[in-house]
C-alpha cells in the first residue's frame, strides 16, 4: 500500500490534510494526535501502512 492510498483511506474516515513537511503529509482529526504519512512516489510502505492505520484507529 502506498502513502497516497493510506491518505485516501484516512480522508474517507474524517482525517484532514493539515500541512506538508518535506515528503510527509500531516493529517489531523479533532480529538486525535496528528499523523504523518510519508509520500515517496508509488513506493510501498509495507508494515508502516498498517501501523499508520492502526494509530488512526482504522483496522483493515
Amino acid at each position: 500500500m502506498t502513502g497516497k492510498q493510506v491518505i485516501e483511506i484516512l480522508k474517507a474516515n474524517g482525517w484532514i490534510l493539515d500541512r506538508i513537511s518535506g515528503s510527509h503529509h500531516i493529517l489531523v482529526k479533532e480529538g486525535c494526535r496528528s499523523i504523518p504519512v510519508p509520500i515517496h512516489g508509488n513506493k510501498d510502505l509495507g508494515v508502516w501502512a498498517r501501523k499508520i492505520l492502526k494509530e488512526a484507529g482504522i483496522e483493515r
